[in-house]
């Protein structure tokens, strides 16, 4: 619990409230207006909740100003160098980096549940040819707590525990089988003799006519962009699992509310926004108009994957991923790609142009992830379904804290009504 530093004192309709003032290990401190209401007869007005703390954690921390993401008190940009995705999962899980036999568990109990129920391929078979992954993605996850009973019990310690290890070992299999579907291809199970980047990338792109060799470098991208993606403190996707889960919902029910949050062009579908922005202005030479049209303040055109909203500096998990970027794109020699082109004399103007820098407009994670994953052979509508299996420890770790909070209470926001006061109903021949 943070501790209480000192008061705020609120004057309003005669009444003086006294109200609590939170301090955190870090960030700004916190005003507790739980008992404004009962004390003064007002809500406070706060849309989208940008001011406004609706929870304490002990998983991630972010300062905008700063441009600083920490997992468990760990900077993003050591883990991703240092650390792998499984340790970053258990770290967000527990709280705490591993030991060698601790992490050989873990990577051992996540291997061991990869696989979908077999009856799970009706689910996907239910859909259009044509759905998009992330459809899928909703419907099948949700249906997940109709055939894991034993996972459902949000009271059992030992329920909840068993429940994060599988999603976060069959989230994978799940996006690699909505695409697989989505472009008519067989399904390919998971191999336990392979690591968790290298397993999702065969899934998705092996074939029974041939195997699919996954290269190293490839399978440390994937890697590094799950690891920079797998939790963002109390964004939107976050705090519907979050608000789902304050009514007692079963865990898959509450991580398939996240990926539907998450599907939203505001949200997961930005780098997806991002690729197809450079596709919009084609070629090099074009660049200086949408440049201009960028910096008018009266055309509605935006820059897409530059700036952020919440880091005001640079985005810290973008030099990680710009780092990938370099290496996947000399790996597979797509250099000469026109969209590449596009990407990279954008990414040179943003770092010199006095508007962008003065504006701390610079290249963000999407930037670079969209075109990493264009790169390896992905379409446009994987790569939301790629930042969902990625988030899915972060929800979890975040629904898990959650139930474990003693002041924990159902969401329930409030609202300033502007809509007609109480009327008398008109019959219908008087109206």
């Amino acid at each position: 619990m943070a501790e209480t530093t000192a008061k705020a004192t609120l004057s309003i309709h005669g009444k003086t409230v006294e109200l609590p003032v939170y301090s955190p290990k870090v960030g700004p401190d916190g005003v507790d207006i739980r008992k404004l209401y009962a004390e003064a007869g007002v809500f406070t007005y706060d849309p989208g909740f940008t001011s406004t703390a609706s929870c304490e954690s002990t998983i991630t921390y972010i300062d905008g100003d700063a441009g600083v993401l920490l997992y468990r008190g760990y900077s993003i940009d050591e883990l991703a160098e240092k650390s792998h995705f499984l340790e970053v999962c258990y770290l967000l899980l527990y709280g705490e980096l591993p030991n060698a036999e601790q992490l050989e568990d873990f990577e051992l109990r996540v291997t061991r549940h990869t696989m979908l129920h077999e009856q799970m391929q009706g689910f996907f078979r239910g859909f259009r040819r044509d759905a998009h992954p992330m459809a899928v993605m909703v419907g099948v996850v949700g249906a997940m707590s109709a055939f894991y009973h034993d996972s459902t019990d949000i009271s059992d310690p030992w329920q909840r525990e068993v429940a994060a290890i599988r999603m976060i070992a069959k989230m994978p299999t799940i996006a690699a089988w909505a695409y697989k579907y989505s472009i008519g291809q067989p399904f390919v199970y998971p191999r336990n003799d392979l690591d968790y980047p290298s397993n999702f990338l065969r899934m998705c792109f092996a074939v029974p006519a041939e195997d699919y060799e996954v290269n190293p470098i490839l399978a440390r991208a994937m890697d590094r962009i799950m690891t920079l993606h797998a939790d963002h403190e109390q964004n939107a996707s976050t705090s519907t699992v979050r608000l789902a889960g304050s009514s007692g919902a079963n865990p898959f029910a509450c991580i398939s509310a996240g990926i539907a949050c998450l599907w939203g062009p505001a949200h997961g579908g930005a780098n997806q926004a991002c690729l197809e922005m450079l596709r919009e202005i084609g070629t090099v030479d074009r660049i200086p108009e949408f440049i201009k049209r960028a910096k008018d303040k009266d055309d509605p055109f935006r820059l897409m994957g530059f700036g952020h909203r919440v880091y005001k500096n640079f985005d810290p998990r973008a030099k990680v991923m710009k780092e990938s970027a370099d290496e996947v794109l000399g790996l597979l020699g797509v250099e000469d790609n026109e969209t590449l082109q596009v990407a990279k004399e954008l990414e040179r103007i943003a770092l010199e142009d006095e508007y962008f820098v003065s504006k701390k407009l610079y290249p963000n994670v999407d930037f670079y992830s969209g075109i990493i994953l264009e790169a390896m052979g992905f379409p446009t509508s994987m790569f939301t379904p790629i930042f969902a299996l990625s988030r899915t420890v972060g929800w979890i770790s975040q629904w898990k804290e959650m139930i474990a909070d003693p002041n924990q209470k159902i969401g329930r926001p409030r609202q300033l009504y502007i809509g007609a006061p109480q009327r008398p109903y008109v019959e219908v021949e008087h109206r």
